[in-house]
């Protein structure tokens, strides 16, 4: 199936701002992007818009990021993006090994160690206690992302970019990067390497669900590979758009800006399309059906950063 990825999104500076986006897709998706993979910056004044051509460099990572220096006034950022995706809901990892320790690829360790927003040390004794019954290796990694899909209440209004998984922890409540959060704490505290992803996730052939987001979720390194888990989408979903991966969040926020930016519009929105490049309708909604999510305020999952 094709997949069309688009977005728009807008700041006003009040003065002149470096900033860093990370908006084009991972490049483990050139294989099957069907299209350019632009990045569009622009300076916009009263009479016409000026563009920002950014400094593309590749983050220890593996992410493609863009770097610019934008002047006061409104900056948008936007860019478009098609692929072809497989027909398949995401990979389950039933009977995947876990690794020990000493045989983990050294590129992968560091994501088992504690991170900003993931604090391992202070959940080696609670994940021991909650799935340390369980058989290593891919049922244990499905029963902790389920554990938090169950325990975790989904809120916009509780997000804040100060919230690590011990908060997550003790409050139960939060957007898409907090589920992810303590999923990965807890898959980390059970000695299973696990990122943190970001990328798109629209509604692809199930029923319309609120205006587009870009979405978080996580990869756990089981029998050799990595595996798309998520504990706020814990159903097999069809068309993940990875765009970056690291140790959390803060690793990959879409933009950072090193000074204020007030955002000021915010559009994102991934849809099937046909070869003529129309849009596949969605199946309706069943009578009584409740959204899976309510209409996103800000781009809270994907984390916007601000430096002072």
């Amino acid at each position: 199936m094709l997949i069309q990825s688009e977005f728009d999104i807008q700041f006003h500076l009040p003065g002149e701002t470096p900033m860093v986006a990370l908006l084009h897709l991972h490049p483990s998706l050139d294989s099957v992007l069907r299209s350019t993979d632009d990045l569009v910056v622009e300076h916009i004044d009263a009479n016409h818009s000026t563009t920002i051509v950014p400094e593309n460099y590749t983050d220890s990572f593996g992410n493609r990021c863009a770097r610019f220096h934008a002047p006061a006034g409104a900056l948008r950022l936007s860019g478009n993006s098609i692929i072809e995706a497989p027909e398949t809901p995401d990979p389950q990892p039933f009977g995947a090994e876990q690794h020990h320790v000493e045989d983990l690829p050294s590129e992968v360790l560091q994501f088992l160690l504690a991170s900003r927003y993931c604090e391992v040390d202070r959940f080696n004794a609670i994940a021991s206690d909650l799935f340390g019954n369980l058989p290593p290796g891919g049922e244990r990694a499905m029963a902790i992302r389920d554990w938090v899909n169950w325990k975790v209440r989904f809120d916009y209004a509780k997000a804040r970019p100060t919230k690590t998984a011990m908060d997550v922890y003790t409050e139960r409540e939060g957007v898409c990067r907090d589920f992810q959060h303590l999923a990965i704490t807890l898959t980390r505290a059970m000695n299973m390497p696990a990122r943190y992803v970001t990328g798109q996730l629209g509604d692809i052939r199930i029923p319309f669900s609120g205006a587009g987001d870009f979405s978080a979720w996580y990869q756990v390194w089981l029998g050799g590979r990595w595996w798309d888990m998520d504990a706020r989408h814990n159903t097999p979903r069809l068309g993940r758009i990875l765009m970056a991966t690291g140790r959390d969040a803060a690793d990959v926020a879409i933009t950072t800006s090193f000074g204020q930016a007030n955002l000021t519009h915010f559009y994102v929105e991934s849809n099937e399309i046909d070869s003529s490049g129309a849009r596949v309708p969605l199946p309706p909604r069943l009578v009584g059906q409740v959204p899976s999510h309510v209409p996103p305020q800000r781009p809270v999952n994907a984390l916007v950063t601000q430096s002072e």
